[in-house]
């Protein structure tokens, strides 16, 4: 039976906003979205629900996040300023996890999303199978990565030969809203060999791929000079490293990753050379701009890769780095921070409905799932979110991207809405006992506080 959702502001994202709009709904698609009288008048026996001062817009779309981390909000502020030691503290709490633990952390993590109005992940996980489930129970959409580490290039067959057996199980548990793909971690986490042979993987298995690039400083002094963190990390373990002296990204289009058409997360270090070899090989790009402020990481140029054409999104990251998975809050954010100035003079100024773009159909193209999500359109699936716009902190509303963007965040959504299906309505998400969970969070915690 088709269903019509009505507000006062439906917003395409493709088209301008529409004043006193609607939705059709059938099963799980878009079948009509205009004004209201329009809509009504087509389907007249539909059943209507009518959000009134509220704004209908596609699902959330969260890039880049690491959902199996939920466990480790504000466990690791204490070494925010030192990157490799977070990385180590993180490393260290993550393998004394049991995949049960992983699996409740990443469904607590999908259930706050859920009530935020993300409707699609892309998720990267050392233990994929856990984030998929998480995402399934949930009901979300989303790309689960599973994360290939080994800086050791002596190794590097054995790792791919892992990999495989991993995108065996994940593919096994694939459905029609979430899928996997592979995430060979970092540049400093894995070696050339083992790009390269990530690199044809993907490619021959026709696989999604995303890659965390150009993160940081101590990324980019390892990458040109062999100095730092990292480097003195690896002649610990005996590892021999010769900097390459070129970009991140320079160096992922020498070993094939940009050939997969990547998703790249962060991309702070970043020249205009770099932007357009991301920009002609196809890739996207995630932009996490609260987690790179909070690690003390820098400035991505948001406003160069609109500039430069690339399918870019926004993403939380983990909320170890984080600490909201809030997409909404994440795109005011990004707006701000790119117009605050540089040396060479004020940015040009980006818009909120560019950072909104950036949230929906702008993550939907960096995960190459335009053709089905991202837009309020006949024919696309119907995954949208449904924000209140009639509380004090948002009155007088005149513009609703820049109410949505300025003066909203996921604490005022009120529907979110997966594939036909109303996953988050009326404070509940589905029949999940979110009780049980997060006793069961707390409980993992008190183990890693205690292990720590």
């Amino acid at each position: 039976m088709t269903s019509i959702y009505t507000a006062r502001w439906v917003l395409p994202i493709v088209s301008p906003a529409i004043a006193d709009g609607a939705l059709a709904i059938d099963n799980s698609e878009i079948v009509a979205a205009g004004p209201r009288t329009e809509v009504a008048s087509r389907f007249p026996g539909a059943r209507v629900s009518d959000f009134g001062q509220a704004a209908i817009l596609p699902g959330l779309v969260n890039a880049h996040s690491h959902l199996e981390l939920t466990v480790m909000r504000g466990f690791l502020e204490s070494e925010e300023h030192d990157f490799a030691a977070w990385l180590r503290k993180l490393t260290t709490a993550r393998l004394v996890m049991t995949g049960e633990d992983l699996l409740v952390s990443a469904t607590c993590g999908a259930i706050e999303a859920a009530r935020a109005g993300v409707t699609c992940f892309g998720d990267s996980s050392s233990a994929a199978t856990h984030a998929m489930k998480a995402l399934q129970e949930v009901g979300l959409r989303g790309i689960v990565y599973q994360e290939s580490f080994g800086p050791d290039p002596n190794l590097a067959e054995e790792n791919v030969a892992r990999l495989r057996e991993q995108i065996a199980e994940l593919r096994d548990q694939e459905n029609e809203l979430v899928r996997g793909g592979v995430s060979p971690h970092a540049p400093y986490t894995v070696s050339a060999p083992q790009l390269a042979l990530i690199s044809r993987l993907t490619i021959d298995e026709k696989l999604p791929l995303m890659m965390h690039a150009a993160e940081s400083q101590a990324e980019k002094s390892f990458m040109l000079d062999g100095l730092g963190r990292f480097a003195k990390g690896l002649e610990a373990r005996g590892i021999e490293w010769q900097a390459p002296g070129i970009s991140t990204i320079e160096y992922l289009a020498r070993h094939g990753i940009l050939e997969t058409r990547p998703l790249l997360a962060h991309c702070i270090n970043v020249n205009d050379a770099d932007l357009e070899l991301i920009k002609q090989s196809g890739a996207g790009i995630a932009h996490c701009p609260k987690s790179n402020a909070k690690l003390g990481h820098g400035r991505a140029p948001f406003q160069k890769f609109l500039g430069h054409g690339i399918n870019v999104g926004l993403g939380s990251d983990s909320v170890a780095s984080n600490n909201t998975c809030d997409i909404l809050e994440e795109a005011r954010f990004a707006t701000l921070l790119a117009r605050l100035p540089l040396s060479g003079g004020l940015p040009p100024a980006v818009t909120a409905n560019q950072s909104l773009f950036a949230a929906t159909l702008g993550g939907a193209r960096a995960l190459g799932l335009e053709h089905q999500i991202g837009a309020l359109a006949e024919g696309m699936q119907a995954d949208i979110t449904v924000v209140s716009l009639n509380g004090t902190h948002q009155q007088p509303v005149r513009n609703p991207a820049d109410a949505l963007v300025f003066s909203s965040s996921g604490r005022d959504v009120l529907l979110t809405m997966v594939a036909g299906k109303e996953i988050y309505r009326d404070g509940h998400v589905g029949a999940i006992d979110e009780g049980e969970l997060r006793s069961r969070l707390e409980t993992i915690r008190r183990g890693l506080d205690s292990s720590g």
